[in-house]
């Protein structure tokens, strides 16, 4: 009598990890946004949160800097990947949350990274988009609009609205360097704090600073959630995610910050929302779901075969 020999599928528990990275990173960079919100109406300004962040980065990974391989990727790949979530992204991130209260702020930012990654991948890999996805982009837009109120916005908000999309362009920069070059998380953790802290340690003294009246306790929240928490864990979880989901999987778990960013903001910075930013935090939620909905998967009869719009997909993965 013959004997079947059932073999375990370690697949689901390897698919499940990089979700589970994703799921991370909702909470983590939305504590991030909260607290950078709270952090510049401290006497700590953007530059001197900037500077703790990478300076607490580099220390923790310091063992790891003095063994690491620099001459694995060339001068370019490293700017990209470390200066998209680097110090541009945060210092245009801390001036636009000087004026944009922290659940806008987050539909700016990440809110708007899917259609921004869907653009790249198309541009960098060629990836195509469904029919579908292009509606869920103008919804997305529309609730960022209805989010200002009254479609009427001030000078200072209209420039904190275009700094935050000019970081989530550095991050979607970021990202995008990730996949295209297939740069492993243990590459990200080294790359991102020498690189700012190399380049920015010098313009730190040129950018306004209070770090010399801010409380040490101020301080050190800065420094453990900024430096350890975002700039370690939650580029750990991001870059693995990436690389195991692809740009846009990982785009859209991102965008699913501004919601949990408006509870936290809600219940720690005591920040009302208005009808309007409620509006369109759920408008913009919707269209994040409807951006995620896979388009149905349609083989040729007789022939077996995918489409090409599923092989195009399938590469996007």
């Amino acid at each position: 009598m013959s004997v079947q020999v059932i073999q375990s599928n370690p697949q689901p528990m390897n698919t499940l990890k990089p979700y589970i990275a994703g799921i991370a990173v909702v909470f983590i960079w939305s504590g991030w946004i909260t607290l950078s919100r709270f952090g510049v109406h401290t006497q700590l300004q953007p530059s001197d949160i900037t500077m703790l962040r990478y300076w607490t980065a580099f220390i923790l990974v310091a063992p790891a800097v003095f063994r690491y391989p620099w001459r694995r990727y060339s001068l370019f790949q490293y700017l990209v990947i470390g200066l998209g979530v680097g110090f541009p992204y945060t210092m245009l991130s801390f001036y636009g949350l000087k004026v944009i209260n922290a659940a806008h702020a987050g539909v700016l930012v990440n809110g708007m990274l899917p259609v921004m990654g869907a653009v790249m991948a198309w541009l960098v890999f060629h990836q195509k988009i469904a029919l579908h996805r292009y509606g869920a982009i103008g919804l997305i837009f529309l609730s960022n609009l209805v989010m200002t109120g009254n479609f009427s916005v001030s000078g200072s908000q209209l420039t904190g609205m275009f700094l935050l999309l000019t970081a989530a362009l550095c991050y979607t920069f970021h990202m995008t360097g990730i996949r295209l070059w297939k740069i492993n998380w243990q590459d990200v953790l080294v790359i991102v704090p020498v690189v700012n802290v190399l380049i920015f340690t010098p313009l730190w003294f040129v950018f306004p600073s209070g770090i010399a009246e801010a409380k040490y306790h101020d301080m050190a929240v800065q420094a453990v959630y900024q430096g350890g928490i975002v700039n370690v864990i939650a580029l750990m979880c991001v870059a693995y995610a990436i690389r195991h989901l692809g740009t846009i999987p990982v785009a859209l778990f991102m965008s699913f910050v501004p919601v949990t960013t408006a509870v936290l903001a809600w219940i720690v910075l005591k920040e009302n929302l208005s009808p309007w930013e409620i509006t369109g935090i759920v408008g913009c939620s919707l269209g994040l779901l409807w951006y995620a909905r896979e388009p149905g998967k349609v083989k040729q009869r007789g022939r077996g075969k995918n489409t090409e719009e599923e092989k195009v997909l399938a590469q996007g993965k």
